[in-house]
């Protein structure tokens, strides 16, 4: 049968023309009237059901996520191609509003992802190099305080200095003494604390006859040496520090610090 808007020919029985969307008369049946069907006029939207274009509803849901650079292409592809099947549906698909929306969201996505990738690239180092300034910050402080500590358990015990960071601690164990001076907090005699690791190296181990009255039953030292390292260089922490008995702190820029090293200025 001929389709009565645009003259399309159209299989037996078709009820919507396949070129142009518009609504089939019923044929007549021999010996019963056909009931008539309203026609629409040229250029008005076709008769019948309509439905959301798919695309639409894509285009809006990646206008969503348009800051993603992927999405915010996806959204403007498919706002394209929804509203052109919108415009050639006849009126059977909708969804030109979110079609557009999703349009309106990816272009503003692919504005806006360039100045977003700029101020990463500059905040992002900014905000490595301020951790790093505040580990190696915060690593000196800590280096203060297991000197301030040894010197604090020499004077008090009769002992040397501390045979172990961990000697230093004894929190847990009660009232202080000479093998749980509680000294430090437990996570630096641990070792480790905001992105350093400190290795304490004592020299010249031995129980004083003076510290043995006093409680001591580990040997205490002569002398000891303090490194504090990052855990890993260029991220928790850039340089290197070094201290000892002398409460001389130094420092390395691109490696492990020694007695040679430069002190730090306070």
């Amino acid at each position: 049968m001929l389709c009565p808007r645009c003259g399309e020919a159209n299989a037996f029985g078709a009820k919507f023309c396949m070129r142009c969307g518009s609504p089939l008369a019923a044929e007549t049946v021999v010996g019963l009237a056909a009931p008539r069907v309203m026609q629409p006029l040229p250029g008005s939207p076709a008769l019948g059901p309509a439905e959301n274009s798919g695309k639409a509803i894509a285009s809006l849901i990646c206008g969503f996520f348009a800051w993603i650079f992927p999405a915010a292409v996806a959204a403007i592809i498919l706002g394209h191609v929804s509203l052109s099947e919108i415009g050639r549906s006849a009126g059977r698909l909708t969804g030109r509003g979110m079609a557009i929306a999703g349009l309106v969201m990816g272009y503003a996505g692919l504005f806006f992802i360039p100045f977003i990738l700029i101020i990463a690239a500059i905040a992002i180092p900014n905000l490595l190099r301020s951790r790093e300034a505040a580990n190696e910050a915060s690593a000196i402080g800590s280096l203060r305080t297991i000197n301030v500590a040894a010197i604090s358990y020499s004077s008090q015990y009769g002992n040397g200095f501390p045979p172990s960071l961990a000697a230093m601690d004894g929190v847990q164990n009660g009232s202080p003494s000479c093998d749980d001076p509680q000294l430090i907090d437990p996570a630096l005699a641990s070792g480790q604390k905001s992105g350093y690791i400190f290795t304490y190296a004592p020299a010249g181990t031995q129980i004083r006859d003076d510290a043995k009255g006093k409680g001591c039953t580990s040997p205490g030292s002569d002398a000891f040496e303090l490194h504090a390292d990052p855990v890993t260089r260029g991220t928790t922490g850039q340089r290197s520090f070094y201290t000892d008995q002398s409460g001389v702190i130094r420092s390395e820029a691109n490696g492990p610090a020694s007695a040679d090293s430069t002190p730090i200025e306070y």
